[in-house]
């Protein structure tokens, strides 16, 4: 089956193909139609389909994944579809990643590290409320963008920042712990270490888990009544309070620092923390959480622009254009 970006003139096309906008129309001569635009992984067409039933106006919906029986036509120089015949199908069977574009992370992978990751928690406390959150959110948490639009706003994006983030803080933590580890330093102080790596990764992975509630899903993403009105940050964090009470850890220390790390991982409250970070490890998230976002916009922003140009100016990096240098290409 073709992807839009791949349709000719005179082609047939039955397939499924996802719903973005829907405009009604009449013509001079009386004839009604409807405007709809689809979309899938690969791009957008618009679609016209005339003398539309009654009861088209609940199949043809934004946002909706439908079957579609149409003709390729050429018009005004542009492809269109002239829609023969729609059919609702079931949501629950559809696959995001052929409507919208997905991680460019290959999800197995993905799915192969984050099982990994969960299993190498030592601290018991850490393990349980990871487990929990994670019974509860896993499924969508594989599925899920990290935002609307700015960085990992994908099928799965949510998972690969995360991920992303958590590669860093194990990385970090054996950084900053290794300093300590030396045959001159007092074996008391050895036993202290300047990182929690369990704490830390953990924060990783979770830091964002409230977008689950906070975003509609990655068909057509928008921010849920939830994330308008309440958004990620506190979304979570009264999750992780759930999950505390739950498991009879409602006064651990541990899971009141990563309620905290989720609190303060925005950075200032300009950002939308409502506290800045306390410890180590809610600072360090933090900053990983900042460098993974920017380094993901600018990624967005380099993939159409020349060696030894810039790009537009980033709205998100404070209006600067950044350059792509040439000795890039023997990266």
């Amino acid at each position: 089956m073709k992807l839009i970006s791949e349709f000719e003139n005179g082609d047939h096309f039955y397939g499924q193909l996802l719903v973005t906008n829907v405009a009604e129309g009449v013509t001079a001569a009386g004839k009604k139609y409807m405007n709809i635009t689809f979309q899938d992984s690969s791009g957008s067409i618009e679609a016209k389909r005339w003398d539309f039933l009654e009861e088209e106006r609940e199949i043809f919906v934004p946002k909706k994944v439908v079957q579609v029986d149409a003709s390729v036509l050429l018009y005004n120089n542009h492809l269109q579809l002239k829609v023969n015949l729609g059919e609702s199908i079931d949501q629950n069977e559809v696959d995001a990643s052929r409507f919208v574009p997905s991680s460019p992370v290959d999800k197995d992978l993905m799915l192969d590290q984050l099982a990994s990751y969960i299993a190498s928690f030592k601290n018991q406390e850490v393990k349980a409320i990871i487990g929990a959150l994670f019974s509860r959110f896993g499924e969508n948490y594989k599925e899920w963008p990290a935002a609307v639009r700015n960085h990992h706003n994908y099928v799965s994006g949510l998972m690969q920042h995360s991920l992303s983030m958590a590669n860093a803080a194990d990385c970090l933590a054996s950084l900053f712990n290794s300093s300590i580890d030396k045959e001159n330093i007092p074996e008391e102080l050895k036993k202290r270490k300047k990182v929690n790596r369990d704490v830390l990764v953990a924060g990783a992975l979770i830091h964002d888990m409230g977008k689950i509630i906070e975003l509609s899903g990655p068909l057509a993403t928008e921010y849920t009544l939830q994330g308008k009105l309440l958004g990620h940050i506190s979304i979570l964090q009264g999750e992780i309070r759930k999950v505390a009470y739950e498991l009879g850890l409602e006064n651990s220390e541990i899971a009141i620092c990563l309620e905290h790390m989720v609190l303060s991982h925005h950075g200032i409250p300009e950002h939308g923390s409502p506290i800045m970070p306390l410890t180590r490890e809610a600072l360090l998230l933090s900053m990983i959480d900042d460098m993974d976002a920017k380094m993901a916009i600018l990624d967005k922003a380099y993939a159409d622009v020349p060696y030894g140009k810039p790009t537009a100016k980033i709205f998100s990096m404070d209006e600067r254009y950044f350059y792509l240098p040439e000795y890039t290409k023997d990266n």
